[in-house]
């Protein structure tokens, strides 16, 4: 979750490493800190806050001049694992002689035995964070007489944990080591210098010649170039490859926040989605190019997820069921680890994470594919914004989003990527198994096809009035979100994000649950927001709310436009394009999403860096 870059060249590090972190801060972190390589000297900047509180220290009139004209640097931002979100726990942490300056992002999960048994010759430490061990390790390996690298290699083989990890040494002034293990790490290739970071957006401004690093691979960094090995000593020669990412893919664009900015790119990003993807021909009206067998084999389906993904999944499953006539299940990805369920054959195990780095998510799998090694039926599939990521590593099938990038830490169109892509999965599965005619299916191709303009339609109509109506819920501490059906989801994902990013508790539940138990929450402080989209829950819906009206309760309705039935039943509505309830929850999300935003900017907030979470969460 914390990010991390470097650089070896030429250039001004320190101007390099500030802006590499500053496209980082949508992973979260709570301290900044860079360390610099001049003279055969290391220098170290750190502040506890936001990146800016390091940037001012940059900048006070007695910082060493050589700061400024360093051409080799690691800069990190932290996400407290261990210790207390203060300056003396920021990154970068040193060595006991001060000239070994170390990075990660992960936990080394031994670090206390290790630390004990460095203390017990003779080391002292200062901070109160797993990775101040590495340093340590790392400058006993250099007294050895071996070089960085090695020394780098023998220290990580120590370590137990998911990491990745970057090395400088004041002795060293002309290369940098990492490492990976499970953490994401990528390496760019630049004209005589290099750079890593734990992402891409870190990168683009700078060059879009990067690799990932694989998991048990370090790498030394020069102005020269790039090598890399494996954790053995092994030399592991690769190419890079061109990013298709381009600067202004990571810029806002005149929106006001990151995430208001991804709000109005959905429709893009439907766009995206199903240009590739649909084809004319009837009797193959989609074509994910994933493999025949797959379809053909799977009896079962179990998803995996966490958070939003989680979400997608659950609207992932009714679309299976109903439509493919599939059973399926959802775990939350942590608990599957731990109770997974039986293996039965001729199942398809898919994995949800838009970043391809969550770590619970990417645990489960690796689970879920050892369980399945003697068994050919079972068949995995992944679901991600990061077809580069250790997702795509990790399983053989990928259905990517194509979404493009995404800033805020709160997933907006990645999710409406999400639905999409499992819309088009379930459609695909129906055809292969002939559970509908094609006219049928070509029919919900055909509304499928006008989402964009519908979702167009939602952002140009309703930004203003619900901009409007956050204004009531400035001083609100609670919210209630319901939906059935299909929209059970998404009243679970529009409270997902509203205490997200606004920090009032939300909660989501199905409709028909309210009277038991959530409907003694409800008085004039605990507005309702309810979705209500024409269908055969309908007026079942519009029966749970008019229950919670009884109480008092401001009522707020996701309603489809036109309808007059919702107009008389709720204090607000909030209309969206008429569209099939199958295909509702692609609309119904929009408001939910510009409500939470509209109300968490008003109070203040930092929409795109809400405190406590980060955009990858890559520890357990």
């Amino acid at each position: 979750m914390c990010g991390i870059v470097g650089y070896v060249g030429r250039q001004a590090a320190a101007n390099i490493l500030v802006e590499g972190l500053r496209k980082l801060e949508y992973r979260g972190y709570d301290s900044a800190g860079i360390a610099l390589i001049e003279d055969s000297t290391l220098f170290r900047v750190r502040a506890k806050g936001k990146l800016c509180n390091m940037e001012a220290k940059l900048l006070q009139p007695d910082m060493p001049a050589a700061i400024c004209t360093a051409s080799l640097g690691l800069g990190h931002t932290r996400w407290a694992t261990h210790g207390k979100p203060e300056e003396y726990n920021a990154h970068p942490h040193t060595s006991q002689s001060g000239r070994i300056a170390a990075i990660q992002n992960g936990i080394v999960e031994n670090y206390r035995s290790l630390r004990q048994q460095l203390g017990a010759r003779g080391h002292n430490f200062v901070t109160e964070t797993d990775t101040e061990v590495v340093p340590h390790l790392v400058e006993e390996m250099l007294a050895q007489g071996v070089s960085l690298l090695e020394a780098t290699r023998m220290a990580v083989q120590q370590l137990e944990g998911s990491y990745a990890i970057a090395i400088a040494s004041a002795d060293h002034p002309d290369e940098l080591i990492v490492a990976r293990q499970q953490c994401p790490l990528v390496l760019g290739y630049g004209e005589g210098e290099s750079f890593f970071a734990s992402d891409t957006p870190a990168l683009i401004q700078y060059t879009n010649r990067a690799i990932a690093l694989e998991n048990g691979e370090l790498a030394k960094l020069t102005p020269n170039g790039i090598e890399i090995y494996s954790f053995s000593g092994e030399a592991r020669p690769r190419k890079p490859q061109v990013l298709a990412w381009n600067p202004v893919m990571v810029e806002k664009q005149g929106f006001r926040h990151y995430m208001l900015k991804e709000i109005h790119e959905q429709p893009a990003t439907l766009r995206a989605g199903l240009q590739d993807r649909l084809t004319e021909h009837p009797e193959q009206p989609i074509d994910l190019n994933l493999p025949p067998s797959l379809f053909q084999d799977t009896q079962r389906v179990e998803i995996v997820a966490c958070g939003t993904s989680w979400h997608a999944a659950l609207v992932g499953k009714y679309l299976l069921e109903q439509l493919a006539g599939l059973p399926t299940n959802v775990q939350y990805a942590s608990e599957y680890r731990y109770s997974p369920p039986p293996l039965q054959p001729n199942t398809l195990t898919i994995g949800v994470t838009q970043s391809g780095e969550t770590a619970d998510t990417l645990s489960a799998l690796t689970l879920a594919a050892e369980r399945s090694q003697s068994d050919p039926s079972q068949h995995l599939l992944g679901i991600t914004n990061r077809a580069d990521s250790s997702l795509g590593r990790l399983v053989p099938n990928i259905l990517e989003l194509q979404a493009g990038i995404e800033i805020g830490v709160a997933a907006t169109k990645t999710f409406t990527a999400q639905l999409l892509a499992f819309y088009l999965l379930a459609l695909e599965f129906t055809s292969d198994r002939r559970l509908m005619k094609p006219a049928a299916i070509a029919e919900i191709v055909a509304q499928l096809r006008e989402l964009p303009a519908h979702l167009e339609s939602v952002l140009t109509t309703q930004a203003e009035a619900i901009e409007a109506l956050a204004h009531r819920f400035i001083e609100t501490q609670d919210f209630i979100y319901i939906g059935r059906g299909i929209n059970y989801p998404i009243a679970l994902e529009g409270a997902l994000k509203l205490k997200e990013i606004s920090y009032i508790h939300a909660e989501g539940y199905p409709a028909g649950e309210m009277k038991h138990g959530p409907i003694a929450l409800l008085d004039p402080k605990v507005p309702v927001v309810a979705i209500a989209m024409p269908g055969p829950l309908y007026e079942k819906v519009i029966s749970n709310a008019q229950e919670a009206k009884a109480r008092d309760a401001l009522l707020i309705g996701v309603v489809s436009q036109g309808d007059e039935v919702a107009a008389e039943t709720f204090d607000v509505t909030l209309p969206v394009p008429h569209v099939p309830e199958l295909l509702s929850p692609l609309v119904s999300n929009i408001p939910l999403q510009l409500l939470a935003y509209y109300i968490a900017a008003l109070r203040g907030l930092d929409v795109d860096q809400p405190r406590n979470l980060a955009k990858s969460v890559t520890v357990e």
